[in-house]
């Protein structure tokens, strides 16, 4: 296995980090074609509970009814 031929610098770790974080990017948004509340891509609508035009979830709302 290769070993360093220098000590790498706490500056240098550090800028090659945060470059990689900065990268890192959150959880990708939408809206929800029917009720238009921000959801997560991929998911159903909590507020709804409707996923690619189909009812998938109860809401609390209709669970009380």
């Amino acid at each position: 296995m290769a070993t360093p031929k220098s000590r790498v610098s706490h500056a240098r770790t550090h800028k090659r980090k945060s470059e990689w974080i900065r990268s890192l990017s959150g959880p990708e948004l939408t809206t929800c074609p029917h009720c238009g509340e921000v959801v997560m891509n991929y998911t159903a609508c909590g507020e709804c509970g409707f996923y690619r035009g189909r009812k998938v979830l109860e809401t609390k709302t209709e669970a009380k009814e």
